[in-house]
């Protein structure tokens, strides 16, 4: 666990976005048994992918292999909580998993609950974004920021910073998600409330904030008027929104964004082993990785684009994640943001 730690403690510095950019070393690809893979014809995947991109995924799959993707998609924690039920019941229903939380995902490796893979381009992704030995790879990065509806308040009054959201002005205009549900907001809740004290969340709670469950209904909710700006939301949905038509603006806080990995992984004694390798591979090529642009999302793959409209993750200010921190603290945070927010 401490050369997991080490690791993590890594990409925890103001450099993250730096780091994310650093190509891995080349690598040998694992092969592929594509008979045995179709022979198996199923591949069941838990995932927290944006729902419209994850079955755009599994539709490319399928009708390139044949092989049918079973998908169920859910938030990053609650994919973990039902993963983790099954496994310690001895039952592995998951293939593959993708979630939004690389903590959970190193510390479940260091038990060996991962088979070690790696896929054709597993060169392509950063060193920081996968496991060395291939337990692990980044499917997509997500980044954690602020959004504004647009027109409904002036762009000079939009929050500039993580701590100018408890200003009494923003009362009643602010929504967000709650860290029970998504791995990626307990990554924000854990290191603002370490950074900032928990009296910052209950000056939110002060100024009326709504809490929703998920990154789609805080962004339904914005796109509604129902609430002006989001706190801590995937910048993927914001970046959807716009190219739906929503005046969205995003907002990158001036303390840092949190530039956060979206791991994907294959379950040791899964049913489908070879049909996971092949979707896992797949994930990474490509046609895969040039889907997350397209919708909103930033690509895992050193050598694509970011979405249309958004910077490059060198320009992005990134607020530094303490990993292993996170998932010692993963029980604490939850329990005391729900009491606050009851």
């Amino acid at each position: 666990m401490k050369t997991i730690n080490r690791r993590l403690a890594l990409v925890t510095g103001a450099g993250l976005a730096g780091l994310l950019l650093l190509a891995g070393r080349a690598d040998a690809a694992d092969t592929v048994d594509m008979a045995k893979a179709k022979a198996e014809g199923k591949v069941v995947w838990y995932c927290s992918t944006p729902v419209k991109i994850a079955q755009q995924i599994a539709k490319m799959f399928e009708a390139k292999t044949g092989i049918r993707v079973e998908l169920f998609r859910s938030g990053g924690s609650a994919i973990i909580r039902r993963f983790m039920q099954e496994h310690q019941a001895g039952r592995n229903a998951a293939d593959v998993m993708t979630t939004s939380d690389p903590a959970a995902s190193a510390a479940l490796a260091a038990k060996g609950t991962f088979v070690p893979f790696k896929p054709a381009n597993f060169d392509k992704i950063p060193d920081a974004a996968k496991d060395p030995n291939g337990a692990w790879i980044a499917q997509r990065l997500n980044m954690m920021v602020m959004f504004a509806l647009s027109g409904k308040m002036d762009k000079a009054d939009y929050p500039k910073s993580w701590t100018d959201v408890i200003n009494p002005k923003y009362k009643g205009k602010l929504a967000m998600t709650d860290p029970s549900f998504t791995a990626l907001q307990l990554m924000v809740v854990s290191t603002l409330a370490r950074k900032l004290g928990w009296g910052y969340y209950e000056n939110l709670r002060k100024n009326d904030v709504m809490i929703v469950q998920s990154n789609q209904q805080v962004t339904d909710t914005i796109k509604r008027g129902e609430r002006v700006i989001a706190v801590g939301a995937v910048d993927t949905y914001a970046t959807a929104a716009r190219m739906e038509g929503h005046k969205i603006d995003t907002i990158y806080p001036s303390d840092g964004a949190f530039i956060i990995s979206s791991p994907t992984a294959i379950i040791k004694g899964s049913p489908h082993p070879n049909a996971a390798k092949a979707f896992a591979e797949f994930m990474i090529t490509l046609e895969t990785q040039n889907v997350f642009p397209a919708g909103g999302s930033y690509a895992a793959r050193t050598d694509v684009n970011p979405p249309k409209g958004s910077p490059m993750l060198a320009e992005v200010k990134a607020m530094p994640i303490d990993y292993a921190q996170v998932t010692k603290d993963s029980a604490s945070v939850k329990k005391k943001f729900a009491e606050i927010f009851q």
